[in-house]
């Protein structure tokens, strides 16, 4: 990613959203947009903010299984496989 190019001050944004939309959803990229030579927002293609909140949603389960490691909330695999069978045999029971 390449930010230094989709940098854009507020005021090119007020005159130039539909661009900026055409260009975030081309691209992929997300657009810094600064006011007062500060950035304060950055907008992005929902695919793009999609792919991150799936990423973010799998790197708080990795955190929160390794914080149930460290305080020893353990289960044997082979209990937890069976409670997953008997979940899905139950699934299949409601269907029919």
């Amino acid at each position: 990613m390449q930010f230094h190019s989709d940098i854009k001050p507020i005021s090119w944004l007020k005159n130039n959203a539909k661009q900026m939309v055409e260009t975030v959803d081309e691209t992929g990229n997300p657009m810094i947009i600064t006011q007062n030579g500060e950035a304060k927002a950055v907008v992005m293609n929902v695919k793009a903010y999609d792919q991150m909140q799936e990423s973010l949603a799998l790197l708080r389960m990795l955190a929160d299984s390794s914080a149930d490691v460290e305080a020893g909330n353990l289960r044997d695999s082979d209990v937890v496989f069976d409670d997953i069978r008997r979940m899905i045999a139950e699934k299949r029971n409601e269907r029919h």
